[in-house]
Order: C-alpha cells, then structure tokens, then sequence
C-alpha cells in the first residue's frame, strides 16, 4: 500500500465511498418497498379473514376498472390466496436484497475505515 500514489488512493477512496452510498440509497428504497408489501399483505389477509367470517352463499363483488363484476366465493378466496402467495414470495426476494445490500454496505464502511487507518499510520512514519 505504501507504493500507491496519492491520486491513485483517492481514485480508490473515491470508488468505495461510492458504493456505500448506492448501497445506502438501494437499502433504503428496499425497505420502503418491503413496507409497502408487508401493509399490502396485511390488508389481504385482513379481507380473507372477513371473507372467512361471512356464513352462506354471499354475493361478492370483484373491481374491474370502474366497475364490479359478481365473482363466486371460491373464486374470490382462490384469487386472494394467489394474490397473497404472491406477495410473501416478492417479500422474501426483498428481505434477501436487503441483506445483500446491508453486507454491501458494512463490507464498504470496513474498507474505507481500513484504508484510511492504513493510510494514517503511513503517515506517522
């Protein structure tokens, strides 16, 4: 490290920093999104448990646009569970993204702590 000029190190410096904070914005719309889903899930699930709730052959009402069209009940409770499915499967793909991007982030800070540390102590010789 001790051969590195002084532009070569702020070019690399530069770099890392660089990546921290792509890493930091990327996480934080991640979690926004992970939010986002985790609220829509909850709705969902609070609608199928009121489904659930309704005793008989009640009529159901589907939104297509501006208007509604009569669904059967099976159908509504097949189609929320899909709806469902799909939103614990885009949560579990956020999660995952947002651990790469926290090791990301944390890998970038370590090296822009251990260059510049490396770099100091050059310094003082």
């Amino acid at each position: 490290m001790s051969q590195l000029p002084d532009d070569t190190l702020r070019k690399i410096l530069l770099q890392i920093q660089q990546t921290a904070v792509q890493s930091q914005r990327a996480l934080s719309i991640t979690r926004a999104q992970v939010t986002s889903k985790e609220r829509e899930r909850k709705i969902l699930q609070l609608t199928i448990d009121e489904i659930h709730s309704m005793e008989g052959d009640v009529n159901m009402y589907k939104g297509v646009g501006k208007m509604f069209i009569a669904v059967p009940r099976s159908t509504m409770e097949k189609d929320l569970r899909t709806e469902e499915k799909g939103l614990s499967d885009d949560l579990s793909g956020l999660n995952k993204k947002t651990k790469y991007l926290e090791k990301q982030f944390t890998d970038a800070q370590s090296q822009l702590r251990d260059i510049v540390s490396c770099y100091s102590l050059m310094r003082l010789w």
